[in-house]
């Protein structure tokens, strides 16, 4: 079994940022990651609310945060975690892998979060088919096309003008009758002449046969539905915390009722030696710079802790 003074589980900015700031202070420090390094962003356009850079791909930022951290030496595993195991000793956690198990003094949990689901009549059915939830991946299917965003945060609407590149109209289908973005991403999206929005409006069913062909949408105010063509519809309602390890390991975790996890100023979770950062977080802003914050707070945590 393999020893590291810390164990970062998750390489999107948190982790990547945590793991520089713990080989910096001296730490052994290894990073595990499921899927690609980098997270979420890696599936973002643009990125221009990162400081010192007023635009960048956010598949470039990504890759950029993960040869940082390799040029500081730190071990990037790329495997699945199964469950995190606390021992008799406070400085001993054992981390359960694909490939086998890990030692480490600390762990730092940095999972992110993921896109929720409509629960709707067809969104199942046609995920792939003309249901996404990620606008840089798929907007290239949809040219010429219409498509419909459904939400209205700063990702939804953010995407929607992405999506305006491609797509020859974006409806985009909001609950209230104004967006929850941001007021930049706001202005943006209202000056655009191939964007739709839809208020007071919730998605009914997604239609079609073999691909989607169509949405029902429900008034919320009115009650009177409608139905528009679509050939996708892209989901950005919102996110869920990855804290699914967490069923089956023996940690004492204190989570809110959506499954965020709390900690203090510090990074540190009810767990002692284990700290959270990023998105996965009970916190107000989600976002790179927020997340990278949490990593180098966290870092610093589980030094202090170890030392």
């Amino acid at each position: 079994m393999r020893n590291f003074d810390v164990a970062i589980i998750g390489a999107g900015p948190a982790g990547l940022t945590a793991a520089v700031y713990a080989r910096r202070a001296g730490l052994t420090t290894v990073v595990i990651e499921k899927t690609v390094a980098g997270g979420q962003i890696n599936i973002t356009d643009e990125i221009e609310n990162w400081p010192g850079t007023q635009k960048m791909k956010g598949s470039d930022l990504g890759r950029s945060f993960k040869e940082h951290a390799l040029s500081f030496g730190v071990e990037l595993l790329m495997t699945e975690v199964k469950r995190i195991e606390k021992t008799q000793y406070e400085k001993k956690k054992i981390v359960v892998t694909t490939d086998g198990e890990i030692e480490a003094g600390s762990v730092i949990l940095a999972t992110g979060a993921h896109f929720k689901k409509l629960g709707v009549k067809g969104e199942a059915e046609f995920t792939g088919m003309g249901v996404s939830y990620c606008a840089v991946c798929d907007a290239p299917f949809f040219e010429g096309l219409s498509v419909a965003v459904v939400g209205g945060g700063n990702v939804a609407v953010e995407e929607a003008c992405y999506l305006t590149n491609f797509a020859n109209k974006v409806y985009i289908i909001h609950r209230r009758d104004e967006f929850r973005a941001d007021y930049a991403a706001s202005k943006k999206a209202l000056g655009n002449k191939k964007i739709v929005p839809v208020w007071d409006s919730v998605v009914e069913s997604i239609d079609g046969t073999d691909f989607v062909e169509g949405i029902t949408v429900k008034n919320v105010k009115s009650g009177e539905t409608k139905k528009l063509e679509v050939s996708g519809v892209f989901v950005f309602i919102g996110t869920e915390p990855n804290t699914a390890i967490l069923q089956d390991s023996n940690l004492n975790i204190e989570t809110t009722n959506g499954g965020w996890i709390k900690t203090t100023e510090k990074m540190e979770t009810t767990e002692a030696g284990v700290f959270a950062a990023g998105d996965l977080r009970d916190k107000f802003l989600r976002q790179v710079v927020t997340a990278a914050s949490d990593g180098a707070i966290a870092a610093m945590s589980a030094y202090q802790f170890l030392k």
